[in-house]
């Protein structure tokens, strides 16, 4: 015979909730855990110290540290899932895309006064062991598919396309928003949402502007070509597989030389990324710069350096570095490599600002739209598959199109 107490729950009902609310609080600490060293570099013992239990206490409810971090994961593609379903009830794309956005500010300023814990950054999927990868990234295509039906109905393949774009600027935007949101108080969310989503609806260029790079000549001169090789081939594993997935030995297999080889160029992992930030980031300053001496409008120079990104991503041979490296870096080193950002997402306001006083940009929020513009660029690696199903400039057009004109125009189909 079971016990009811006053408010009519059972022992076994009180049992099951004190479980799932231990649980719950597990998955929060291991997200923060994730966020903070990625899946890799997350431990029992750190997750367990947050929630105040022991490490065995821990492997209760999970057995292994591959488990923890897919349920964390899990609960993020759940998280996703419920806010698009949300946004699909909308009756046409700007408002689906509306409420998206405006559930994601609502969330993080939960996150923020303390009242919810955040979600796991999905970085580390891909450096994820099989079958738990597989699971995982079949979920987040579902995640990817879902939010691709924002834009629906799709009546060609060239539509498909571009929502495809559509959804992985959006989603990435969203992903990106921890990285400098925290710089406004919480009571400009509401404005800074707004101006986000005046990007998204209407875009940067004015509406007799058209998309018409100039081609930016970024090659240089390499003083150290083997050492180069290796900046090259850490940047595609680590961005592929994360900064723990991407491993000394799986480097120096990637080009067929020793651990040994490594050290002898660089001193260790942690200066491999920054040299491989460093990189990326001289990348972007210098499509910047020679947008800059070639001269014309303000918008004629960002689409010059948007063309010029892309095409280095969507290349492939020498991507740059996407930020989910950031996650797992001494918070030192990581906000270093921030700053950097910051710094170049400044330039791209300049640049922005000064169009909007020239008539050749619209009047947006440079200071939102240049960090709308670095989630894109950093992304667009991961899209380089679907560039490759088209000719590169339709590829580059179509993409860049998501912010130059904003994610509801279909001028590149034509």
């Amino acid at each position: 015979m079971q016990l009811v107490d006053d408010a009519g729950a059972t022992g076994a009902d009180r049992s099951t909730k004190r479980f799932q609310a231990k649980r719950d609080a597990i998955l929060a600490a291991a997200a923060d855990a994730i966020n903070e060293a990625s899946a890799k570099g997350m431990t029992f013992a750190d997750v367990a110290q947050r929630v105040g239990l022991n490490t065995t206490s821990v492997t209760y409810y999970f057995k292994r540290k591959e488990d923890l971090a897919a349920a964390a994961f899990e609960a993020t593609l759940a998280t996703l899932h419920a806010m698009l379903d949300e946004a699909l009830a909308e009756p046409d794309p700007p408002a689906r895309v509306d409420c998206f956005l405006r559930l994601n500010f609502a969330r993080l300023a939960r996150v923020r006064r303390g009242e919810q814990h955040a979600i796991a950054i999905l970085s580390d999927l891909r450096a994820m062991e099989e079958p738990i990868k597989g699971r995982l990234l079949t979920g987040w295509r579902d995640v990817f598919r879902k939010t691709r039906r924002l834009w629906a109905p799709c009546p060609t393949r060239a539509h498909t396309d571009l929502a495809g774009a559509r959804a992985h600027v959006l989603l990435e935007n969203s992903f990106w928003l921890t990285a400098w949101l925290d710089r406004y108080e919480l009571d400009q969310y509401d404005r800074v949402e707004a101006r986000l989503m005046d990007v998204f609806r209407h875009g940067l260029a004015m509406p007799d502007d058209d998309w018409a790079p100039q081609p930016l000549d970024l090659s240089h001169e390499t003083p150290d070509p083997a050492r180069e090789n290796f900046l090259l081939a850490a940047t595609r594993l680590i961005n592929q597989l994360g900064y723990r997935g991407a491993s000394v030995q799986r480097i120096a297999s990637e080009l067929n030389v020793t651990k040994g080889s490594f050290y002898h160029h660089l001193d260790a992992k942690d200066d491999l990324v920054t040299e491989c930030y460093r990189r990326s980031f001289d990348t972007i300053t210098d499509a910047q710069r020679a947008a800059d001496h070639a001269g014309g409008s303000h918008w004629q120079r960002l689409v010059s350096t948007m063309a010029a990104l892309l095409d280095v991503q969507f290349a492939e041979r020498a991507p740059l570095l996407r930020t989910t490296a950031l996650s797992g870096l001494p918070p030192r080193v990581r906000q270093t490599m921030i700053d950097r950002s910051n710094r170049i997402a400044r330039r791209f306001a300049g640049t922005m600002s000064d169009g909007i006083a020239e008539g050749s940009i619209r009047a947006v929020d440079p200071l939102v739209a240049s960090q709308a513009l670095m989630a894109l660029q950093n992304a667009a690696f991961d899209m380089r598959k679907w560039a490759s199903t088209m000719p590169r400039d339709r590829a580059i057009a179509m993409y860049a199109s998501t912010l130059a004109f904003g994610l509801f125009d279909d001028r590149t189909i034509a």
